[in-house]
């Protein structure tokens, strides 16, 4: 199968197919004429990657469990720390975020949004406590 069928079937692009391939993560089959060409193990393995990433998994992370899926005598103790690593930095965002949205949202708040010039959103965006000092020590 040809490179643009592996990316058609896989859902990839096909800059990511060889992309996946540069980087050592799937191979292709190589023609006389030099054509990339791939069988199902590496199309099962484009699908594998592609749905681990549109899951978040980095690429580190996709690489270890191909390593996995690859290994039939794997631990699922293996698999299952993966993805709970993964989800620990899922759930950090998400709290990051959380965060990130209740500042705004007060900020947005308290910005009466009028003519006048005086502005929340600047003052807070301004906050300098801290920092005068900060730049006073050198640290």
């Amino acid at each position: 199968m040809n490179i643009g069928d592996a990316s058609r079937i896989s859902g990839l692009p096909v800059k990511t197919v060889r992309y996946y391939e540069d980087i050592g993560l799937v191979a292709a089959q190589r023609s006389e004429n030099g054509c990339r060409s791939y069988g199902q193990p590496e199309i099962h393995k484009l699908c594998f990657v592609q749905r681990a990433r549109s899951l978040g998994f980095s690429i580190d992370q996709c690489r270890a469990l191909l390593s996995l899926y690859e290994d039939k005598g794997r631990a699922s103790s293996e698999v299952k720390a993966i993805a709970k690593h993964h989800l620990e930095e899922i759930e950090a965002k998400i709290a990051e975020l959380e965060n990130l949205h209740e500042v705004l949202a007060h900020l947005i708040n308290h910005c009466a949004g009028d003519d006048r010039p005086d502005c929340p959103i600047i003052d807070g965006l301004a906050d300098t406590a801290g920092i005068d000092d900060a730049i006073k020590s050198g640290k």
